[in-house]
């Protein structure tokens, strides 16, 4: 994945990778590396003092946390912040720093207190409320009149599907991929009211739903704000989701029509008898291939996009409007515990969030944005949708093409990141791990001499960053071929869903060459609740609250969190303002225990347990619903624990079980294949299948011992550690229905399924 052969070139005149290395030679070889160094830092310092101005950022990092007001000193002079109309609202003093915003106490006494953001809005935010934009039919109307010849949504070309033999002669199919097509804001808006006035032709009413389960796509957005416009509450369900799942979120909404695509439509085939209500199905064409119209079930009536494009075309339908009140979208979460909600989000919901998140983060006019996680997740959807409301545009892309190495990709042709040259994506935590480790384990393959440049160079590209300085040098050399793989441009890295490790984010923040910014909200909560700050270097926490979201700490009595506590105010995390949803969909009993209503706020309860520290900055600390109590007494968090021992790089996933009515905790563990492989022949067990050490006890003893290691290393207490685990072969996806789309775990479902081995651990 990552090209390590040209890595710190001025390395290799003070040692030899062809030869073995002995400590001498090793401490020789870093000893001489240092001098090297301090001989460059001492040249260059004055001029990189003078240039990046480190006082400011550590200033800045330092600060009460709030709004970032990009300045000229933070981008490239052709990088300037703009409004929606294009206008320059730099602060274009390079010596004064913004004003220190903070999420300030508003209330407070012994079993609560409430924080609200002093952030003032931003340029977007005041538009938004000069025009009276409260529904997305009026934000896309808006940006498609302020953005008309923009681009706006991009689909790569596929030119063929070619057949190519592998080394070992297996023949795959691969893309032959031509560049991005696009089309700009105007002609979205165009396709958008097209598709809108093409389902009301085939008879779906304004309030009536209509389902999208399809992957990420531009025909997705397209059909997303078609039925905006015409009022219809929009079902998201993720492509990912069991056949029991899906068919729950269809028949309880009583869908009739439902938009999906060629790739998935084999899939709905078997979907159908379980939703005898859907008479209907749209599906987005697949660029080379015919659908097979076979074996669907009588009366159902299969349309391709393009035709409901044209049928809205040629429509003298005239639209209705939605208002803020009315439902945008009914959201099915993806379950990490029972069947899917549907939760209820407004068009004011999504509106708020959108003020929210572009008060929280600079934009440029140079930004290009690749999109790749579901847009049936409420953070995807609402990053994507601050893109198009500021103009940003959008290049499509999935896991299969996103990079040269790619499963789809054509042997030497090029990934949609390289064509794109993307500057910002979202990601969720488990897939910057998995990066974080393919890095490591890249890495630990190399020579000596690359071992040990490497982690030199990573190691003094952390120190001078923690003190305010970039490393303009070691990160063109060494980490150069790292951020080529995702287009070369990348500046900022969005990631949500759950918590980033400490050690993930300052790894991906130094090889991607990139800023990484996490945030904390639910679909609950619209996604938004808080966001990091530009600027804040301390790792592990997500940020102060947004300018729509009160954030309330109440007291949880029976984890002995408490808003007295010493020295941070820590309790369960209530967040009130007009991002909270509706609700639950046919679910009111649900809706009435989560949601509340006052203080003139709606608020919903997250179950997170959080501490404030005194910049105004949340982090999370626990879950309600993941605390287990042990016999002896003692409180186990089950998922701080499966966080920490996550970043040990035999960890590919882990699900951490606890029993009350036990002393300890079990662990099942996907390991990582070539991490487990090396291990077994380090400890000299032999060179055994990945299947057979999985089913070795001895190898189940040693990896205990590395997780104890590791746990003891990352302080966590001897009885969070599992004392006895089962390593499993198969690796857990949302489609096996363990884990989320999010790749969140589902501690049910993988209970239920690993019940036998549970038991065998506690009897062992």
């Amino acid at each position: 994945m990552i090209s390590l052969e040209k890595v710190f070139v001025l390395g290799e005149m003070f040692v030899d990778d062809k030869a073995d290395m002995d400590g001498v030679g090793i401490t020789l070889a870093i000893g001489a590396l240092k001098a090297l160094a301090f001989v460059y830092d001492v040249l260059t310092f004055p001029v990189y003092v003078m240039l990046q101005r480190p006082w400011r950022a550590r200033a800045l990092g330092r600060r009460v946390k709030g709004v970032i007001i990009a300045t000229e000193t933070d981008q490239p002079k052709t990088d300037v912040s703009i409004d929606m109309k294009g206008n320059d609202f730099t602060n274009n003093s390079t010596e004064r720093p913004p004003k220190p915003y903070k999420a300030k106490p508003i209330t407070k006494d012994t079993k609560s207190i409430t924080y609200r953001s002093t952030t003032e809005p931003g340029p977007v935010h005041i538009t938004m409320l000069q025009e009276k934009i409260d529904t997305m039919a009026k934000m896309f109307d808006y940006v498609s009149r302020t953005y008309p010849n923009r681009k706006c949504l991009g689909t790569r070309e596929i030119l063929a599907e070619e057949d190519e033999v592998q080394p070992n002669g297996r023949v795959f199919k691969k893309y032959n991929m031509g560049g991005y097509r696009w089309k700009t804001f105007a002609e979205v808006n165009m396709l958008a009211e097209n598709f809108g006035k093409g389902i009301r032709e085939l008879g779906n009413n304004p309030g009536q739903n209509v389902a999208i389960f399809a992957e990420t796509r531009a025909e997705w957005m397209i059909a997303a704000h078609g039925i905006f416009k015409q009022n219809i509450p929009l079902v998201t369900i993720y492509a990912t989701l069991g056949d029991e799942a899906i068919a729950h979120g269809l028949n309880e909404t009583e869908v009739t029509t439902v938009i999906t695509s060629y790739e998935l439509m084999p899939k709905f085939k078997k979907i159908l008898a379980m939703v005898p209500k859907v008479t209907t199905l749209i599906y987005m064409e697949d660029q080379l291939k015919q659908l097979d119209e076979d074996g669907y079930q009588n009366g159902i009536e299969i349309i391709k996009f393009s035709d409901v494009l044209k049928r809205g075309a040629s429509s003298q339908i005239v639209g209705v409007p939605p208002k803020s009140d009315d439902i945008a979208i009914i959201m099915y979460t993806s379950g990490s515990t029972g069947v899917p909600k549907g939760v209820i989000l407004l068009h004011k919901n999504l509106i708020a969030t959108l003020k929210a998140f572009c008060d929280s983060t600079a934009i440029y006019p140079t930004d290009v944005m690749i999109g790749f996680l579901p847009l049936a997740h409420v953070f995807e959807l609402l990053v994507e949708s601050v893109c198009l409301l500021t103009g940003v545009p959008i290049g499509y892309s999935s896991a299969l093409t996103m990079i040269d190495s790619a499963s789809k990709i054509k042997r030497g042709t090029k990934g949609d990141a390289t064509v794109l040259h993307p500057t910002c994506m979202t990601s969720v935590p488990l897939i910057l791990d998995r990066i974080s480790k393919s890095i490591q384990e890249k890495v630990s393959k190399g020579g000596t001499v690359k071992k040990i440049l490497f982690k030199f160079a990573y190691d003094y590209k952390v120190s001078w960053a923690r003190r305010g300085y970039s490393t303009p040098l070691i990160d063109k050399v060494v980490f150069g071929p790292i951020k080529a793989i995702l287009g070369g441009r990348m500046r900022l890295v969005l990631s949500g869903g759950a918590p980033l490790s400490p050690e993930t984010h300052e790894q991906m923040n130094a090889c991607l060459c990139a800023t990484i910014i996490q945030g904390y909200g639910l679909t609950e909560s619209t996604s938004c609740a808080t966001v990091q700050d530009f600027y804040d270097k301390v790792y592990g926490r997500v940020g102060a609250t947004t300018t729509v979201c009160d954030i309330k700490l109440v007291n949880w009595e029976e984890g002995n969190y408490r808003v007295t506590n010493k020295p941070f105010p820590q309790g369960e995390l209530i967040l009130g303002g007009d991002n909270m949803s509706a609700g639950y969909y046919k679910m009111p009993e649900k809706t009435a225990e989560d949601f509340t209503e006052s203080d003139g706020r709606r608020w919903f309860r997250t179950g997170d347990i959080g501490e404030i520290h005194p910049d105004g900055v949340v982090k999370i600390i626990d879950r309600k619903k993941d605390l287990v109590k042990l016999q002896a007494g003692e409180y186990v968090s089950l998922g701080k624990v499966e966080a920490q021992l996550k970043t040990c790089p035999l960890i590919d996933n882990i699900c951490v079980y606890g029993d009350s009515t036990k002393e300890f905790c079990v662990a099942l563990v996907v390991p990582n294949q070539q991490q487990l492989k090396d291990l077994a022949l380090k400890k000299g067990i032999g060179a055994l299948s990945f299947e057979e050490l999985c089913q070795s006890p001895e190898v189940e003893r040693v990896v205990i011992g590395e997780l104890n290691d590791h746990g003891k290393k990352s302080k966590l207490e001897k009885f969070e550690l599992p004392a006895a685990v089962k390593l499993v072969t198969e690796v857990w996806s949302p489609d096996m229905g363990l884990v989320t789309a999010a790749f969140k775990l589902k501690r049910k479902d993988i209970q239920e399924r690993y019940k036998h081995e549970i038991n065998r651990m506690y009897a062992s």
